[in-house]
């Protein structure tokens, strides 16, 4: 049996992270004694995320174009030749057998290096808006998993395979039931579950939102078990109560998904593909300072099917309320959305995605 040798690359986010990582342990569950290479951005977060999945990185000198004129825009020609030429060395030692693109700047010269070293290579949009990098990859990968329809827009149709985005397996084997997972945060199975997710480090406007709405809640008959990141959890800790629980990061989401009765979450691709899974009635409030307004387009995407509702955050101030307490109020519309959003889940895109690579390698 071949000792397949695989190179991934994908970073900035925990977007483009977490997929790389679902697609590395598929294959390894897989192939045994194949060899894995991440390839990330030197000062960014999948140099820390990556090695404590057990796998090995090696960083590039790379960072995208700033929108507005600085020090950073001079050097960027300079830093992507170093990185390409890094790329390609690291291929040409390590010999990969495929090469996989999930997104974020060192994805972009990685590819750029195997199409020159004739290393095929798959790449994987998690958005609905397709990312710049993974835009200007296209042309010589062989395959694209895309996890929303009508991505032909972006990418050649030929190439685009509709697989969803890879998520924790946890996720969808589940077997928590909604009492044990409460009682997991100190909160009653009796009455209903608000969960809160800002994304890992947190939201500061979902955060403010919540702080204003405590009362509100609790005059809805509602618990909070609310996610508010690291960078924020000194400011919010003290508001821990009976009905109320504050975390920084919550590391079980089986747990936190099967407590929850209602979500407010970020519409970060991850988490978006998530929540189709756990089929929950969700209202999703993007963040506006993401490259290409990719959240916005996201939630959008889940919108027109009526599976989700979506607010601005310049809309909270008039909109929340009146949002939220039709939603609480009404059976009928949590029904609607539980359904509609769990007819967009494509659980097995993991597996889906790494039959397709077989496929290449074969």
């Amino acid at each position: 049996m071949r000792n397949y040798r695989f190179i991934i690359s994908g970073g900035g986010t925990g977007g483009h992270i977490y997929p790389a990582v679902a697609i590395a342990n598929e294959l390894k569950k897989r192939h045994k004694n194949a060899e894995f290479l991440f390839v990330g951005a030197k000062d960014k977060m999948e140099m820390e995320k990556v090695p404590q999945a057990g796998y090995k990185i090696k960083g590039l000198w790379i960072s995208g174009l700033q929108r507005k004129l600085t020090l950073r825009n001079v050097l960027f020609p300079i830093k992507l030749v170093h990185s390409l030429i890094k790329a390609r060395s690291i291929l040409k030692q390590f010999k990969p057998d495929v090469a996989i693109g999930t997104g974020g700047f060192a994805s972009g010269p990685t590819m750029k290096a195997a199409a020159w070293s004739k290393v095929p290579y798959v790449l994987q949009e998690q958005n609905s808006f397709a990312g710049i990098t993974n835009k200007l990859s296209a042309a010589k990968a062989e395959k694209i998993f895309v996890a929303y329809e009508g991505m032909e827009k972006f990418f050649p149709s030929d190439k685009v395979l509709l697989t969803g985005n890879p998520v924790r397996t946890d996720i969808y084997e589940t077997q928590v039931d909604k009492e044990s997972a409460a009682s997991q945060f100190q909160l009653s199975s009796k009455q209903p579950i608000l969960l809160v997710l800002g994304g890992s480090l947190g939201a500061r406007r979902v955060n403010q939102l919540i702080e204003k709405e405590l009362p509100f809640f609790k005059s809805l008959g509602l618990q909070v078990l609310w996610q508010c990141g690291k960078l924020y959890y000194e400011e919010y800790k003290n508001y821990n109560a009976t009905d109320v629980k504050v975390v920084a990061f919550l590391n079980r989401m089986d747990y936190a998904y099967s407590a929850a009765d209602f979500i407010i979450s970020r519409a970060g691709a991850g988490s978006v593909s998530e929540l189709c899974i756990v089929g929950k009635p969700t209202l999703f409030i993007p963040s506006p300072n993401v490259a290409e307004d990719h959240q916005t387009k996201n939630a959008e995407a889940l919108v027109e099917k009526n599976a989700a509702l979506m607010l601005k955050e310049n809309d909270l101030e008039a909109l929340f309320k009146t949002t939220f307490e039709d939603l609480v109020q009404s059976t009928e519309k949590q029904e609607k959305l539980k359904e509609n959003i769990k007819d967009l889940a494509l659980p097995m895109a993991t597996a889906h995605i790494v039959d397709e690579i077989e496929k290449i390698i074969a």
